[in-house]
């Protein structure tokens, strides 16, 4: 029997993708989905998982690539493509020939400059003007069902917005920050759930990080597990790569510049991580920018998996839970700005004012939005800060203001007097 399928917001991200482009390449990070999602946007389908039939598939491609790439109906989907990434440039050839969009469909759970064959050529095609690429993550609180989407950020952009409650509690947030949006953790059995990303943990320290042909690392879990632990341990902080060296070699002494850059480099290769960069706006004022990247992963429960919590050891640490709430946040809030056509920063000055998310639109607006786990009183200080930010940025040549949102993991979203949103994450949609 099939299993049923739970529509992604990255469904549409794809389909307009595949109006727009010759070729679509999707990347992300094991197990969040981009296999299942794809097959549903292609008539053929090529799966270079299997390693029973992976050989002839390459070999295939190797001999007659113009006859592998024409199987059947467009658009054909290579699925782990990196296997036959010598392919690159004839899948250009045939995009330019077909002079069609929507063509091919490539997934990957490694970067494309990670070659897995010896023969790639290192000067191919760069495929602008005919290849997109476009990111998949784990699950957003609304994908996953928890999140009831009666905010959303496009009917704020349009000034459509109505009081409503959310039915999640502080508890609920510690449970799902620990289980991720992995699709594979949606089952009742909530054992089994919170299995699910102790288990993508293990097989990164275990596996992956060593698997990279570009970034050739000695096997050593227990090593790999430090990294993680002391990269997790940073989580929504703008800390230098110096000050991550010193907390991972708190737990190993001997962890040198080239090693540290090599586990850096797999776990962004692998998607792993995906840290947040510094927004940079025009100001009235002449404060400094802040711009060093935040520190995030791509789902927050491979932190929680890495320091080894459960929900319940969440609330002995509420700092830890505030940090890992606010990464949770991020991860919503760059899957729904990827369907609004915005991209997701960090605002940090001088002035140690700062803004945990900004969106900034293609068409140079923007929005402030600060994420607070705690108290009434925290949630005022937050409206006030964002209030000050936004009235030292110029907007004759930044953009216009959208809004300034304060997300929280209260019950209820409603708008301030000072025009200021206070919605709970488990309200909001893109």
């Amino acid at each position: 029997m099939e299993e049923k399928y739970i529509p992604r917001l990255f469904d549409d991200v794809l389909s307009f993708a595949l109006k727009s482009k010759g070729a679509v390449l999707v990347v992300g990070p094991k197990w969040c989905g981009k296999s299942t999602t794809c097959k549903k946007h292609a008539t053929t389908i090529i799966d270079l998982m299997p390693i029973n039939t992976r050989k002839n598939l390459i070999e295939f491609a190797k001999n007659a690539p113009v006859e592998f790439l024409n199987q059947g109906p467009k658009p054909m989907l290579i699925d782990e493509w990196q296997h036959i990434s010598f392919i690159w440039d004839q899948i250009k050839v045939e995009v330019d020939e077909g002079n069609a969009f929507g063509q091919y469909i490539l997934t990957g759970s490694v970067s494309d400059k990670e070659k897995l064959d010896d023969s790639v050529d290192d000067n191919k095609h760069t495929g602008n003007g005919r290849f997109t690429k476009k990111m998949m993550r784990p699950m957003s609180l609304f994908e996953s069902g928890e999140s009831k989407g009666n905010v959303s950020l496009k009917k704020i952009l349009n000034n459509e917005f109505t009081p409503c409650m959310s039915d999640m509690t502080i508890s609920d947030y510690a449970y799902t920050l620990c289980r991720g949006g992995w699709p594979l953790s949606l089952t009742d059995d909530k054992e089994v759930a919170l299995e699910q990303a102790f288990s993508y943990y293990e097989m990164l320290t275990s596996e992956d990080l060593f698997s990279l042909k570009s970034i050739p690392l000695k096997k050593d879990e227990q090593r790999a597990k430090h990294f993680l632990r002391a990269y997790s341990r940073n989580i929504s902080i703008a800390c230098t790569d110096e000050t991550l060296k010193e907390d991972v070699k708190s737990f190993e002494d001997t962890f040198d510049n080239e090693t540290f850059y090599k586990y850096m480099n797999a776990l962004r290769n692998l998607y792993v991580v995906e840290e947040l960069d510094a927004w940079n706006p025009y100001l009235r004022s002449k404060t400094a920018i802040r711009t060093k990247s935040t520190r995030h992963f791509v789902d927050p429960s491979i932190a929680t998996a890495a320091l080894g919590l459960s929900p319940q050891g969440l609330f002995k640490d509420m700092t830890t839970f505030g940090l890992l709430f606010e990464s949770l946040a991020v991860r919503d809030l760059r899957i729904y700005a990827d369907t609004l056509n915005a991209k997701v920063y960090k605002y940090r000055d001088s002035k140690k004012r700062e803004a945990d998310i900004v969106l900034q639109f293609r068409d140079g607006s923007w929005s402030l939005i600060e994420v607070k786990l705690g108290s009434d009183a925290d949630i005022e200080e937050a409206a006030k800060h964002l209030l000050t930010i936004a009235a030292d940025i110029d907007t004759k040549k930044t953009g216009n203001l959208n809004f300034l949102m304060v997300i929280t993991k209260d019950k209820f979203a409603y708008r301030r007097e000072d025009g200021v949103y206070v919605v709970p994450l488990g309200c909001l949609r893109n």
